[in-house]
């Protein structure tokens, strides 16, 4: 998580003041009706359709932003905009650094050129010298598996071998600025988490991601900010777990921050997960082993004089790891009338690397209500042991003796 002190002090890597872009769609797609309507009312035929409208923005060096919205709300022409794929209608862009841009599937490759062609043309666009691409070609072929396909013309890869290689390529020309829209979702699970590995670096490195996807567990996982776009507009700017509620909010067909239907029928409803470490700052990312706390917002309609609150964390596919509540501990809770907050403190817990859903539920007993807020929280963990699966653990082996 990126401190907020230092946050302020950083440059602008990207600039965007008032920008707009406009399309004109075509009614009549096909040659005939073309013929047909040649020098007839042709404004009739066409329309401006809007994408992007009057968006600003300043996005500090180092953060990793996340662009979100429902089907044609403009993020993947938004990010055409920042990467410079198509020019602004109106507006203005500013950017600097070196950019690279994973935009749509084989965009940058020809499709008559083998995948070892593609990769020097590709690098060379993106800002490479021969000699460069020559030291860093072996290390761009082992990241992207396409092994001996490296030489087969690249319009008889898969979707897939596309991806590979193209995220191969933009990941090793050392880019200031990453854009990405969508395409790690081609990918297999292996090579997905592989660019979700590296992406993480790449932040760690200091360098400015710019994300699309339709994950919210992806973005909140990865992002620091969240961008919500509605219909071309900017809607939200700000905290990426707010900005994921207000995608909610937006595919539920309220306004952003409109209360849900559920908050008038749950007296009792978790708000929010957060986790935190013992100096009580927010965690995304501890070591095995490392104490932490999941802290949950609760709030109630009414108060209530007895309830109860548990937690679980899952993987990825699903599977339970660890679950608790205060049912179990032997902890009563305080009356609840209004906003609290509960901290339950997880001491020792030895999770293999990964990633950890964290999901909570308040229950009313003097009142029977029950509401629940699944994946409310992600926990990576991270561990230089030597064990896999979901249980960490130090393992020494001793050298067979003959019977």
């Amino acid at each position: 998580m990126i401190d907020n002190t230092d946050l302020e002090s950083r440059p602008d890597i990207i600039r965007l003041r008032n920008i707009s872009k406009q399309f004109r769609v075509r009614k009549d797609n096909n040659l005939k009706d073309r013929i047909v309507h040649f020098g007839r009312h042709g404004k009739a035929f066409r329309e401006e359709f809007t994408a992007v409208h009057e968006v600003s923005l300043d996005i500090k060096a180092g953060t990793t932003v996340g662009l979100l919205g429902q089907n044609g709300s403009g993020k993947s022409t938004l990010l055409k905009l920042i990467g410079g794929i198509v020019a602004p209608t109106t507006g203005t862009v500013e950017s600097r650094g070196r950019m690279a841009a994973l935009l749509e599937l084989g965009a940058g490759f020809h499709p008559d050129l083998s995948g070892r062609e593609n990769v020097y043309l590709n690098a060379a666009i993106l800002g490479l010298s021969r000699s460069q691409i020559d030291a860093r070609f072996d290390e761009i072929l082992e990241f992207s598996g396409i092994g001996e396909f490296i030489d087969t013309a690249v319009k008889f890869y898969s979707s897939g071998m596309y991806v590979r290689l193209a995220f191969a390529v933009a990941v090793h020309t050392d880019p200031d600025i990453l854009l990405v829209d969508e395409v790690l979702a081609v990918g297999d699970e292996a090579f997905q988490r592989k660019c979700m590995d590296r992406i993480h670096q790449f932040r760690n490195e200091g360098r400015t991601i710019i994300l699309v996807s339709h994950s919210a567990q992806q973005v909140q996982e990865l992002c620091d900010r969240g961008i919500l776009l509605h219909h071309g507009e900017l809607v939200f700017d700000g905290d990426i777990n707010a900005a994921v509620d207000g995608l909610r909010d937006v595919l539920a067909g309220r306004e952003v921050g409109e209360a849900p239907p559920e908050e008038t029928i749950h007296p009792i409803q978790v708000k929010r997960i957060e986790l935190v470490d013992d100096a009580g700052a927010s965690v995304k990312e501890l070591p095995t082993g490392a104490p932490f706390t999941i802290r949950v917002h609760v709030d109630t309609l009414r108060p209530i004089d007895r309830w109860e609150i548990g937690f679980s964390m899952d993987t990825p596919l699903g599977q339970m790891v660890m679950a608790s509540n205060t049912e179990v501990l032997g902890v009563t809770l305080d009356r609840i009338a209004g906003p609290t907050v509960v901290d339950l403190r997880v001491a020792d817990a030895r999770f293999g690397p990964g990633d950890y859903f964290v999901n909570a539920n308040a229950a009313g007993v003097s009142e029977p209500s029950s509401h629940g807020l699944m994946r409310g929280a992600t926990l990576r963990v991270r561990t230089d042991n030597t064990t896999m699966g979901t249980v960490s653990g130090m393992i020494s082996v001793t050298s067979a003796e003959k019977e």
